[in-house]
């Protein structure tokens, strides 16, 4: 029987294998520098087809230079980091409004502004990138640049009077009668899905450029998750909000309810704020998320309470996500029922939505077994960032399991 350390040894090379020789080729080889300028399509299809006709999304490109970046800091490898300064690149050229600040929501193929409307989450992202750019490599630009977007943020999407982060606006900041992040989502004025994220761009923020205003904003997201956005009643994250903060879905999202779980741990790390009340918190989303573990190890998407429907796909990112929030719930407790958790989430996404033939993940498998190549395997929402992360959070983890043993 293998020790805890040789457990912990040879998951860590898997992981490591995963992200050096899959996860990172992959992504790199989709870069094109031969023309002298920065192109990728904008979406690889389920069969691994790339279209060069789609558009880029904010978002993508974000995510790219964020898991670029992190990438180099993580593994120190030359190609992580000229992929990352060429990211940086086509962010700060073609991405970033220069005229009324924020981000472009879509860039054409030839990196023209396609879609101008300014959508919070994708700024967010922006800052998320950079700021890990900054992290990975000491450049005092990019932070610069990453604040500058934060205070974007804070004079034109927070509403101080609500306490909460607006949707999105027309590109000049007006209102918009549609905000609506995808068409998948509710056209709501505040989502749980864009405060989280800004939360997490803010603390990466935090990081580099240490300020007490961006502290407090960090403080205050946290405020925000525990009073408005955490249901008690449910245990559950509520995900859609009008601008009283009233609840418009009871829609469960288990993919968000443990990937939320870790993050607020994290962000009231680098706050400088854990206590008590993040505690509970945390634990209690980590118990709502187990409501969707599947006896495979794996966690359903969501479930509807109106007709006590679930979702039973297995997406690709809310495996990520929980093996994510298991091992930090085990980091946290030391129960072991937590560390087999995360084991059995990493087992199902090695044994099911790796592509070991054309490279990446797939989308995800359905409630009957079967591979989905509908849906993409980059584009608009497939990007390197669920997969990359938990990859580069999961070793960090097992690096800090392991040097706390004698």
């Amino acid at each position: 029987m293998n020790t805890m350390n040789e457990t912990l040894a040879s998951w860590r090379r898997e992981l490591s294998d995963e992200l050096t020789e899959r996860i990172l080729p992959f992504w790199g080889a989709l870069l094109d520098w031969r023309s002298g300028g920065i192109s990728f399509p904008g979406r690889v299809d389920g069969y691994g087809r790339p279209h060069h006709d789609a558009g880029v999304g904010a978002v993508l490109a974000a995510r790219m230079l964020w898991f670029f970046s992190a990438a180099y800091r993580t593994t120190r490898r030359e190609e992580a980091l000229t992929a990352a300064r060429r990211m940086r690149r086509y962010v700060g050229t073609y991405l970033i409004d220069r005229r009324h600040g924020g981000v472009f929501w879509e860039l054409a193929p030839d990196a023209r502004p396609r879609d101008c409307r300014k959508q919070s989450y994708a700024i967010g992202f922006a800052i998320y990138g950079l700021a890990e750019y900054a992290r990975a490599t000491g450049d005092t630009s990019a932070s610069d640049e990453a604040t500058a977007l934060f205070e974007t943020l804070e004079s034109h999407a927070f509403d101080a009077g609500a306490g909460g982060y607006v949707e999105a606006f027309a590109r000049d900041w007006q209102p918009l009668d549609d905000m609506r992040l995808s068409l998948r989502d509710m056209n709501a004025v505040f989502s749980m899905n864009t405060h989280l994220h800004i939360l997490e761009s803010y603390a990466e923020l935090l990081r580099v450029a240490e300020s007490e205003r961006i502290r407090q904003r960090v403080v205050g997201l946290l405020e925000i998750f525990a009073e408005r956005i955490y249901d008690r009643r449910t245990g559950h994250l509520n995900l859609f909000f009008d601008a009283a903060w009233r609840p418009q879905s009871d829609t469960v999202s288990y993919g968000h309810d443990i990937e939320a779980s870790w993050l607020i741990d994290d962000a009231a790390r680098a706050a400088g704020c854990s206590g008590p009340e993040t505690n509970r918190l945390v634990g209690a989303l980590a118990a709502a998320a187990a409501e969707g573990l599947q006896p495979d190890g794996s966690m359903a998407y969501e479930y509807e309470p109106a007709d006590g429907r679930t979702d039973a796909d297995r997406h690709w990112w809310v495996q990520a996500e929980s093996a994510v929030g298991w091992l930090n719930m085990y980091e946290r407790t030391g129960d072991a029922c937590f560390f087999e958790r995360s084991r059995r989430a990493w087992r199902y996404i090695s044994e099911h939505l790796l592509d070991r033939t054309a490279g990446e993940w797939f989308w995800s498998v359905r409630a009957d077994g079967s591979v989905n190549r509908i849906d993409d395997k980059a584009g608009f929402w497939k990007c390197p960032y669920h997969n990359g992360r938990m990859c580069m959070e999961l070793i960090r983890r097992i690096d800090r399991i392991t040097s706390s043993k004698p």
